[in-house]
């Protein structure tokens, strides 16, 4: 009999950080790699957030807090939702987590039995099904294609949605895709959501500020106020204030969920960092500026790629709305064959012929549910994205 938890047969590693610890790996022995699988801004945290963090630590502010955020930012949490995104929220019915994955899975744990489905479109964030399985519940996948922009329809989330089921978990602009649901098609989905008020909604909002060419960012809640008490609105200041390493995740939902994820908290990780606490109140109610002069940046970056990535044939390569990542599709290059002679039969194998051929690391579809594709984040300088594309163009030219 093993020692180890059954539990853990049901889960498997995360692939993309499995990636970039490969590519880290191959770049210490020597070979000329460009990582892009990674989901982190290459931006450093602003300079004002800093002195935030800095400050606190020279005003000694490093004891333990509540379990759930101290109350300088849950305010601030809720100063966000209502001026951001028209949501009205007490302190009572805030959470903070180290990192939005804490949120995401503390809810999970809280609320999850034997047998609970939880409906997750795919592509979908690694993460999420793995979480499920490890929370008790079982992952309900609804593939949302090319064909449809990789967004899922009312028709399709109405067949996912079964007698069992709890949660959906919706996510926009979407990792790995950068897909983003417009407020009409958020509305068609809220429509479904209306006849099944057995089904809870939990949003990962987490790249709302990143988004491009005029599309306008909404969340559920706001969309159908009618959803309100059974939707947990998760956020988190890693992606847009590029603050990936200071671990704050948020969310606000019902007062007794909230309960719930505190208790558990409260006897796991306890308090995010102090620390980390204090610079998250200045990224949300400091100055917000440097947010579109970091989304210009982040655009060109999408249209350079996009455009190298298009121009290869075999690969279809649609435009994102917003996040910092692509999701081509390589249908057109299943069956060919590299020079060495291995046949690129899977998302999998082209990606792991491209890094060995090119030191180019990218994320194959298939740990994202959706294949066969593959995912660039493009959270990286002009330079390495250029230079990478070129590598991923010679690479697919010498395909016979």
């Amino acid at each position: 009999m093993s020692f180890l938890s059954e539990t853990l047969s049901r889960v498997k590693p995360s692939p993309t950080i499995a990636v970039t610890t490969l590519a880290a790996e191959l770049k210490a022995a020597g070979k000329d790699v460009i990582g892009l699988g990674a989901g982190e801004p290459d931006f450093d945290t602003p300079d004002h957030i800093k002195a935030a963090g800095v400050a606190a630590i020279k005003a000694g502010k490093t004891k333990y807090t509540a379990p759930d955020g101290i109350p300088e930012l849950k305010a601030a949490i809720c100063a966000k939702f209502e001026r951001e995104n028209g949501l009205s929220y007490a302190p009572q019915q805030v959470s903070v987590g180290t990192g939005g994955k804490q949120i995401l899975y503390n809810a999970l744990m809280a609320t999850l039995n034997p047998g609970d489905e939880v409906v997750i479109p795919a592509p979908y964030w690694v993460s999420y099904p793995d979480m499920v399985l490890l929370a008790g519940g079982t992952p309900v996948i609804a593939p949302a294609t090319l064909e449809n922009s990789f967004k899922l329809t009312p028709e399709q989330l109405e067949a996912a949605i079964t007698p069992k089921t709890k949660w959906l978990i919706f996510n926009s602009p979407s990792n790995p895709t950068g897909a983003g649901y417009s407020r009409v098609e958020l509305k068609a989905l809220t429509e479904v959501l209306l006849r099944h008020p057995h089904v809870w909604v939990m949003t990962d909002d987490m790249y709302e500020h990143l988004a491009y060419d005029g599309f306008e960012f909404c969340t559920p809640a706001q969309v159908e106020p009618a959803l309100y008490a059974r939707t947990l609105t998760c956020n988190g200041v890693s992606k847009a204030y590029a603050m990936t390493g200071w671990r704050i995740g948020y969310a606000a939902g019902p007062v007794e969920l909230i309960a719930a994820m505190r208790k558990i908290q409260s006897q796991s990780t306890s308090n995010p960092c102090s620390i980390s606490q204090w610079a998250a109140v200045e990224a949300l109610n400091g100055p917000q500026e440097f947010l579109a002069a970091n989304n210009a940046v982040f655009q060109r970056r999408r249209d350079l790629v996009v455009s190298m990535l298009s121009a290869i044939d075999g690969i279809t390569c649609p435009v994102p709305e917003g996040a910092f990542y692509v999701y081509p599709s390589i249908a057109g290059l299943i069956g060919t064959t590299t020079p060495s002679g291995t046949v690129i039969d899977s998302d999998e194998t082209f990606s792991r012929a491209l890094l060995e051929d090119t030191g180019v690391a990218v994320v194959f579809g298939a740990a994202f549910g959706l294949s066969p594709n593959f995912r660039v984040s493009y959270a990286t300088s002009d330079d390495a994205l250029k230079a990478a594309c070129e590598r991923i163009q010679a690479f697919c030219a010498k395909l016979t």
